[in-house]
């Protein structure tokens, strides 16, 4: 549904940025700037006047992703449970099961889950000089009420945005009325203690999703719901329900914490309840990256995705390689690796690059606490040499607890951006670089996008995320955007 209201022509920029911030709902991500209560009404980013322009083609390069991720997620679920059996490289599964103990294993690899992969995909967009660069994909992401609450404040405004302003709202209702095959599911959407930096901007979409003809979707505590031997029921405000779709807002290395973890799992086992994203940790891996990009999977990774997705998703997905400290045989070297002109047999050799010539970053691949935001990102020409080498010894160390991956590194292209200065009370503009999060949620064999998050922050920041100097806002497609 495209937004009704129109832009009036004697508000300023001004006059949108404030009623942008004095409009918004409170504590929609509060993990942006770490809040305290006092301040929970406050906004710990920079709003601006309008939406983030994006140019037509940028548009329908992120509308054609949706169907691309998805089905690179298909291929990577396919290929895991051929590796287990044998039918594919033995070491797919065992690169993806890393660090990962027994219970998670056993659970990922059950046969209710077998075909199921997320319902909602996001991946972290950078925008290059060359094109489009995705340093990230996550299937548990942040930020959904948070571009939904954004773009019907903008809608009052005259602006729409890409995905149409309750795009986020529509998308989660197709996902979820597509997974339980029925137009009135109820919906819980499960927040940990864990994962409580999102638990305002999830309970404002269960309303938005009542507010929009789902009358049964709660935002709960995992202590809310209730087991019985039949289902999981959950308090709406129209009474005691059934749940039909639980949605995971907790991330699976957190799982002994959970309260209820167990029969909330007992219930998804014995299809009681649909619950997504599925219990797969392996696709939340990022080095999938590296997997995509190893050329002794190509002819697998043909057939499973088709050649022309391929070709894209090679493009999009910047090269990664698995930090594995498990020595190659003396004629083997490690593929688009180079130092001096020539290819490397041991990551040793990285030792001796140059500030300049060091373009990577290294990362936590997943089943960790730090594999989320940009935690336990290092990005190697920031580091002394000694810090260097360190962070490749450690994440040659880790292999088999935690494993690492180390990524080549794309500068975002600079932008410019307005937004309001509070101290001032003015519109200024900002010379930055961007990061664009496309959200996709997934019905049948469709990934819609939704919406997407635009998170420009100054140009001398290295990492691009949240915080209290980015400026956050929906994008829409304009014909002079970017």
């Amino acid at each position: 549904m495209a937004c009704s209201a129109k832009l009036r022509p004697q508000d300023t920029p001004l006059d949108r940025a404030r009623f942008v911030h004095d409009h918004l709902a409170p504590n929609l991500f509060r993990s942006v700037a770490g809040l305290q209560e006092a301040d929970a009404k406050s906004v710990a980013w920079r709003v601006s006047p309008q939406p983030f322009g994006l140019a037509p083609a940028t548009v329908a390069k992120l509308q054609t992703l949706g169907g691309d991720l998805l089905k690179l997620y298909r291929a990577v679920n396919r290929l895991y449970f051929m590796s287990v059996r044998g039918t594919a490289p033995e070491f797919f599964h065992r690169y993806l099961d890393l660090g990962k103990p027994e219970h998670i294993v056993r659970l990922e690899r059950q046969n209710r889950f077998k075909s199921e992969v997320p319902g909602v995909i996001r991946p972290d967009i950078i925008l290059t000089d060359d094109g489009m660069i995705a340093s990230e994909l996550d299937s548990i992401p942040g930020g959904m009420g948070f571009v939904g609450a954004m773009g019907a404040v903008y809608c009052e405004l005259g602006f729409d945005q890409v995905g149409e302003y309750d795009g986020i709202v529509a998308g989660f209702a197709k996902m979820a009325q597509s997974l339980c095959g029925k137009e009135q599911p109820t919906i819980a959407i499960v927040v940990s203690t864990e994962s409580d930096d999102y638990r305002g901007e999830m309970a404002w979409l269960a309303d938005a999703l009542r507010a929009n003809g789902l009358a049964f979707a709660v935002a709960v505590k995992p202590e809310d719901v209730v087991f019985t031997e039949e289902a999981l029921v959950v308090d709406t405000p129209d009474g005691r329900r059934r749940v039909d779709l639980l949605y995971r807002n907790f991330e699976l290395f957190d799982l002994l914490n959970v309260p209820k973890q167990e029969l909330m799992l007992y219930a998804a086992r014995h299809k009681r309840v649909v619950m997504t994203p599925p219990p797969k940790a392996f696709l939340e891996e990022k080095l999938i990256f590296a997997l995509l990009h190893n050329p002794s999977l190509y002819e697998q990774w043909r057939n499973e995705l088709g050649v022309d997705v391929f070709e894209r998703l090679l493009r999009l997905l910047p090269q990664t390689w698995v930090l594995d400290p498990n020595p190659l045989p003396p004629q083997a070297v490690i593929v688009d690796l180079n130092v001096d002109g020539r290819p490397v047999g041991s990551w040793r050799e990285l030792y001796k690059l140059s500030k300049s010539e060091r373009q990577f970053v290294v990362k936590p691949s997943g089943f960790s606490p730090l594999a989320w935001g940009s935690r336990g990102v290092y990005i190697a020409n920031d580091l002394t040499h000694d810090e260097w080498m360190a962070v490749i010894d450690g994440g040659l160390a880790m292999f088999d607890k935690s494993p690492q991956v180390l990524q080549r590194y794309h500068k975002a292209r600079r932008v410019t951006a307005d937004y309001l200065d509070l101290p001032t009370n003015t519109v200024r503009t900002m010379d930055g670089r961007v990061r664009l999060c496309p959200y996709y949620f997934v019905a049948g064999d469709e990934a819609l996008l939704s919406g997407v998050l635009a998170t420009v922050v100054p140009a001398d920041k290295r990492l691009i995320h949240g915080m209290s100097e980015a400026i956050m806002v929906p994008c829409a497609q304009s014909d002079t955007g970017y």
